[in-house]
């Protein structure tokens, strides 16, 4: 597995810049960068620009907050900066923040996303060959492209595009359009082996799977208990989302899922975190030697792996870890 670091959540566009150096200074394959409270484009802009060789990969991208063109735009731009070190990561984010965040359309959305993703390879396809931009769909038409906003080739080629994925339908598309799938940090071994690849079916060559694993580290059982509980608060925080209760399902803990998602309703956090009993967080966490734990639940399963931590932690933690992790 090639190791990545996962800037935090909420980090800053200077944050991801300087989360980039120190991730490539320590010998990290790659960085991802996630969009919440920033822009993702901006932070991984000004980490192309101090960086040199470390991949950078969005984490996600919106898909549904913009166009296919202004999308093109973007990751194109982000694949010339970097001299070819971009991952175009994208997701659909759920129907609620597209509608009412974003006040954009929503409708059929693993459909969307197929014809989303097939109207940018038009687009970049277009710039590359000079051949006339005629992409028509169902939901995106795209039919004009004069020189004037023409880039032209990327010298670098085209950034791969990584698509987040949970649900069979999204699953099936990320295996059809897609050069990867961004699994979600709420996963098993179980749910990857029986109904991720399976859904996947055969992929292109180089396709490639990702995971943001939550792991519970801490230099003492203090720090840790705390990592734990930051821990549980998060796997209850995605849990309660209906998108993802076919996971829980899974493991037979589809009641659990609407008891969260009601008590989401009410904003009662710190009583969905104490939903998350010892079964569930083993499950979705790896705690105690997590480097081993990792190894054992994920090599083979996935390509590249990195360490999701919703909680202050120690550098050199996450830098032993990595180490351990990169063992062959």
């Amino acid at each position: 597995m090639l190791v990545d670091f996962a800037a935090g959540v909420g980090a800053s566009p200077l944050d991801v810049e300087a989360a980039a150096v120190r991730a490539e200074r320590d010998g990290y394959d790659g960085v991802g960068a996630a969009e919440s409270k920033h822009d993702v484009f901006t932070a991984l802009t000004l980490a192309a620009r101090a960086t040199e060789t470390i991949t950078l990969q969005s984490g996600i991208a919106v898909a549904f907050a913009r166009n296919p063109m202004s999308l093109a735009v973007l990751a194109n731009d982000l694949q010339l900066i970097s001299r070819g070190r971009f991952q175009l990561g994208l997701g659909s984010q759920v129907q609620a923040h597209i509608e009412r965040r974003f006040a954009m359309p929503w409708g059929k959305p693993a459909a969307r996303m197929a014809e989303f993703i097939a109207a940018v390879r038009a687009i970049w396809d277009a710039w590359r060959t000079g051949e006339r931009l005629a992409f028509r769909g169902e939901f995106y038409r795209h039919t004009l492209m004069t020189d004037f906003f023409d880039p032209g080739p990327n010298p670098f080629g085209n950034p791969p595009i990584l698509l987040a994925a949970v649900g069979e339908r999204m699953t099936a598309v990320a295996g059809r359009v897609a050069d990867g799938v961004l699994v979600h940090p709420l996963t098993s071994p179980a749910y990857i082996r029986e109904r991720t690849r399976p859904v996947l079916g055969e992929t292109r060559e180089g396709f490639s799977l990702s995971l943001s694993a939550f792991v519970v580290l801490g230099e003492d059982d203090k720090a840790r208990s705390k990592a734990e509980q930051a821990v549980r608060g998060q796997i209850a925080f995605y849990a309660s989302t209906p998108a993802y209760r076919p996971v829980l399902e899974l493991h037979g803990w589809g009641d659990l899922a609407d008891r969260l998602n009601h008590l989401s309703r009410q904003r009662a956090w710190a009583e969905m975190a104490g939903l998350i009993s010892d079964d569930v967080l083993d499950t979705f966490a790896v705690g105690g030697d997590v480097a081993r734990g990792l190894r054992d639940r994920f090599a083979g399963l996935v390509d590249r792996i990195s360490f999701y931590t919703p909680y202050e932690v120690e550098p050199e933690l996450l830098r032993e870890l990595r180490e351990s992790v990169a063992i062959p």
